[in-house]
């Protein structure tokens, strides 16, 4: 096919939908790439959602897809801090815990799956929000690994639980093996659903006309991650997976 072709494509998708919906997707994309910018997750949890309101074919293949060069980025400049000891134990339980994930998917309805995974993430935000410090051993990061991949393919929330067994460590590392994290399961989503047959061209061209978006927001985190405490990141995550949580919930009983 010609490239003639290929543009008539994507001004086709870009009329789907009215300017002022397009700016409105560009501004939540921007904010949601700056939010993981700084803190180190949120990005898909508040992009996702809301774009998906917006029109259908905003989300959620195409976050997929800006997401990557996003956590690279993020990784690239934090990596110095990742902790590389954390991260492949983190893996060892990610891959289970996706396989966990396919295997709910087999036998309980969405529904309740979204409520199982939104009180988990609140029962845990309880814990930390009391004071209970979790212990970094490798038993714990196979466990959030093993929770992060689970919950990562039943509700594509992947992030809390890695997030609150980081969530004393100083901003840069949770930034930076959250970054690593996401890399690896992004990856092999887009490799899965590629293979799959499960990205459209449409989803690309969405993706292409969102990329700029992310990346305002991912330099714009660059302009206050050095400004933001540990305890601002802290903080932050416990409501962001909060919210997501919360989401969750809303979605199990309203739809």
């Amino acid at each position: 096919m010609s490239g003639t072709y290929y543009v008539r494509i994507d001004i086709y998708y870009v009329r789907r939908m009215s300017i002022i919906a397009w700016i409105l997707a560009l501004f939540i994309t921007a904010a949601a790439a700056s939010l993981q910018g700084t803190v180190g997750l949120g990005f898909a949890m508040i992009s996702v959602p809301l774009l998906s309101l917006i029109h259908p074919s905003l989300a959620p293949v195409p976050q997929l897809l800006v997401a990557l060069p996003l956590t690279l980025a993020v990784l690239w400049r934090e990596r110095r801090a990742v902790d590389l000891h954390g991260f492949w134990w983190l893996i060892v339980g990610r891959i289970p815990g996706a396989f966990i994930g396919i295997g709910l998917l087999a036998v309980a309805s969405q529904r309740v799956l979204d409520v199982f995974i939104a009180l988990v993430v609140l029962g845990a935000i309880g814990v930390i929000a009391m004071g209970v410090h979790v212990k970094r051993t490798p038993t714990s990061k196979v466990a959030a690994g093993v929770a992060s991949g689970t919950t990562g393919v039943v509700a594509s929330i992947g992030g809390p639980p890695v997030a609150l067994v980081y969530s004393r460590e100083d901003s840069d590392t949770i930034r930076s093996t959250l970054a690593a994290v996401f890399t690896f399961g992004i990856s092999t989503s887009i490799m899965f659903r590629y293979f799959s047959d499960n990205i459209s061209w449409e989803d690309v061209h969405v993706a292409f006309v969102l990329l700029p978006a992310v990346a305002v927001g991912y330099v714009a985190s660059n302009l206050v991650t050095d400004r933001v405490s540990q305890k601002h990141v802290r903080v932050t995550i416990l409501v962001v997976s909060g919210l997501a949580a919360g989401a969750l919930l809303v979605r199990a009983i309203a739809f």
